[in-house]
C-alpha cells in the first residue's frame, strides 16, 4: 500500500525531532496516533523505517532513504499547493520572520531571497531582535510566524534544525595563543563581550561557567560594530561565528578555532500551533538550501 502524505510528514518530523514525543507535538497530533501511523507505514511497506533507542529514535538505512524520497514528494506537493495561491499586487501572502542581527545579515539574507524567487506571491517581513527572549514572545504572541535562530530555543516552540555554524575567538593581531585555542585559556583572557544583563551575556556567563572559566571584561557593548573596533583596537578578544567574523575583520584580526571544535546549531522555531502554507515551504526552503559550513581544519 502506497504511504499517505500524513505518514510522510509524520515520518520526516520523526527525522527532524529525533523523537516520536517532539515529532508528534511539530505536527499537531497525539503521540500514539503519531506513533501507530509510522507502524503502519512500516508494515505496508514490509521494513523497518525506526531504530528505537531509550527516548529517542534513529533512522534505519531503509529509513533514511525513506525519509529523503519524502521530503521530495512533500515540496512537491506543497509547490502544486502554491499555483493555487493569489499572486499579485493584491493576493499576495505576508511571511513574518524574526531573527537576531547576525543571522539576518548573514543566513537570512540567503535564504530569503532564495524563497522570494521561488514563491513570488509571498512578501518575507525580516524582523529583528537582539534577545531570544524578544523572538520567543514574538513567537508566542502570534506577532511573528518564524524565528531564525539558535538553538535550542523554549521548550514550548517547536523547532527544525539547518544547519551548524561553527563559533571561535578572535584576537588582536599578535595575541599569543594556540591554534587550535583550548577552552582553559579563556580563563583571565581580556574579553569584548556584551553587556550585563542582555540575553546574548547571559548564554555566554552560562557558557564560562559551564566550561569553569573566568574571562575578563575589557570593553562590554552591544553594538556589532563597536565588537569588532574593540578587536582590532587590542582591547580584547571576541566569541563569533566563524563566517561572520571572516567578512567583518579579514585579516585585522587573528582567528583561532576551539579545541573541540565549538559548533551552535541554528534553526527554524514557531509557536505549537498550524503553520500556513507559507510557512511550511519556507522551512523546507531553508531545511534543503541552508549553507553547510564545516570547522577549519
Amino acid at each position: 500500500m502506497t504511504p499517505t502524505l500524513a505518514q510522510l510528514r509524520y515520518l520526516v518530523a520523526v527525522a527532524d525531532c529525533g523523537s516520536i514525543t517532539g515529532a508528534a507535538a511539530s505536527v499537531f497530533v497525539a503521540q500514539s496516533a503519531l506513533s501507530r501511523a509510522v507502524q503502519a507505514m512500516e508494515r505496508d511497506l514490509g521494513i523497518e523505517l525506526l531504530a528505537r533507542r531509550g527516548r529517542g529514535v534513529d533512522l534505519t538505512p531503509e529509513g533514511t532513504r525513506v525519509v529523503r524520497l519524502a521530503r521530495t514528494v512533500l515540496d512537491a506537493v506543497d509547490a502544486i499547493d502554491d499555483i493555487g495561491t493569489p499572486s499579485g499586487k493584491g493576493g499576495r501572502t505576508t511571511l513574518t520572520l524574526v531573527t537576531t542581527p547576525t543571522l539576518a545579515l548573514d543566513l537570512a539574507s540567503e535564504l530569503v531571497p532564495a524563497y522570494t524567487a521561488r514563491h513570488p506571491g509571498v512578501h518575507v517581513r525580516l524582523q529583528q531582535h537582539d534577545g531570544r527572549e524578544s523572538l520567543v514572545q514574538e513567537l508566542l504572541d502570534g506577532t511573528s510566524e518564524l524565528a531564525l535562530v539558535d538553538l535550542p530555543v523554549d521548550k514550548e516552540l517547536s523547532t527544525h534544525h539547518i544547519q551548524e555554524r561553527e563559533v571561535v575567538l578572535v584576537s588582536p593581531l599578535g595575541a599569543r595563543l594556540p591554534d587550535p585555542v583550548p577552552f582553559r585559556m579563556l580563563d583571565g583572557l581580556p574579553m569584548v563581550l556584551p553587556t550585563p544583563g542582555t540575553g546574548r551575556r547571559t548564554e555566554m556567563e552560562a557558557m564560562f561557567s559551564c566550561l569553569g572559566v573566568r574571562p575578563v571584561p575589557a570593553f562590554e557593548v552591544d553594538e556589532r560594530l563597536a565588537w569588532v573596533t574593540g578587536v582590532t583596537d587590542g582591547r580584547g578578544s571576541l566569541i563569533w561565528y566563524r563566517d561572520v567574523v571572516l567578512r567583518a575583520f579579514g585579516s585585522r584580526a587573528e582567528i583561532r578555532s576551539f579545541t573541540p571544535p565549538l559548533l551552535r546549531p541554528v534553526g527554524i522555531a514557531h509557536a505549537r500551533r498550524p503553520l500556513t502554507r507559507a510557512a511550511r515551504a519556507f522551512i523546507a526552503h531553508a531545511r534543503h538550501n541552508a549553507p553547510v559550513r564545516e570547522p577549519a581544519r
